[in-house]
């Protein structure tokens, strides 16, 4: 084998080894260090055993339990929230300015539509977030009202999945991906290359075009902080503002002159009700900023 491999994408990532698909075809495991960087959706050239990252369009973040900040996945192109009834409030507005501060393009799962009551969940949440993401409702259990969302994600898109616990994003991604299971249970054709082989993330490509990224160890997802910036830039429900820009770049639509956003709630263009939810959750991202600005004071 040459020393020199031509341009190939990481599929999966398996702790201290990366497979990676290359350009024509092949496949092939290669060593990597267990805090290398390196993660699924990386496009890279790999000399001999050593792997050269390409630069990234866009890369997803995740903080876990102890309030670490992990990289996901690169190069992304849409970010599923997956929710279902009783899913916790506020996730979906986070999630959504998150998507798109990572220039992502956000749409939203309903799923276990099968159950009584989603119906008038449905509703609420096409009232609230229809005019700001695609929304498609479909039951996972059930396999169905899943073809709207392979046609979305066929048009050569990479995307994953965020969500609560409970919402059902491992049985959605077994009716999306059928054979995503027998993927995952091939790690064990690589176990002579180390005991620590567990499947960090893999990338799978859909049948009908388009890809998905499963982070199968991650049993909750939680977003990495937003700024102030970005909330009032991406909330959702307040695309209208884009057209008419506010007199200060930094207004963060509380009452400050020019106001785009205030003059458009007074207008009803944004319902009050919109208006309310981003108050409240710019009093909890201005906290957050502000007792991160002062842990690094004291530091």
């Amino acid at each position: 084998m040459n020393s020199f491999t031509p341009n190939g994408l990481i599929v999966a990532h398996h702790g201290i080894s990366v497979e990676v698909l290359f350009d024509n075809g092949t496949r092939r495991m290669v060593r990597v260090k267990r805090n290398s960087g390196h993660v699924v959706g990386d496009n890279v050239v790999v000399t001999g055993e050593v792997l050269k990252r390409l630069p990234r369009r866009t890369e997803l973040q995740r903080r876990d339990a102890r309030n670490g900040i992990h990289l996901v996945a690169a190069n992304l192109d849409v970010l599923g929230i997956v929710v279902a009834p009783l899913s916790p409030g506020g996730f979906i507005d986070r999630a959504i300015v998150a998507a798109r501060s990572a220039q992502l393009q956000p749409f939203l799962v309903v799923n276990k539509c099968d159950l009584a009551g989603t119906a008038e969940m449905l509703d609420e949440l096409s009232r609230v977030y229809g005019g700001s993401v695609p929304i498609f409702p479909i039951s996972a259990a059930e396999r169905s009202g899943l073809a709207p969302l392979e046609e979305f994600l066929s048009e050569g898109r990479r995307g994953a999945f965020v969500g609560t616990t409970g919402v059902g994003k491992s049985s959605l991604l077994n009716a999306l991906c059928p054979d995503i299971d027998l993927k995952v249970g091939s790690v064990s054709l690589y176990k002579s290359m180390g005991r620590h082989t567990t499947t960090v993330s893999t990338l799978h490509a859909l049948s009908g075009g388009g890809e998905l990224v499963d982070t199968p160890g991650f049993r909750d997802f939680g977003l990495v902080d937003i700024t102030v910036e970005e909330l009032a830039e991406y909330f959702p429900g307040f695309e209208a503002h884009r057209d008419v820009p506010c007199k200060f770049r930094n207004c963060r639509h509380r009452t400050e002159p020019g106001c785009a956003v205030l003059t458009l709630v007074e207008q009803e263009r944004i319902p009050a009700e919109r208006y309310t939810t981003y108050m409240e959750i710019l009093g909890e991202v201005e906290s957050h900023q502000a007792a991160a600005r002062s842990r690094d004071w004291k530091n």
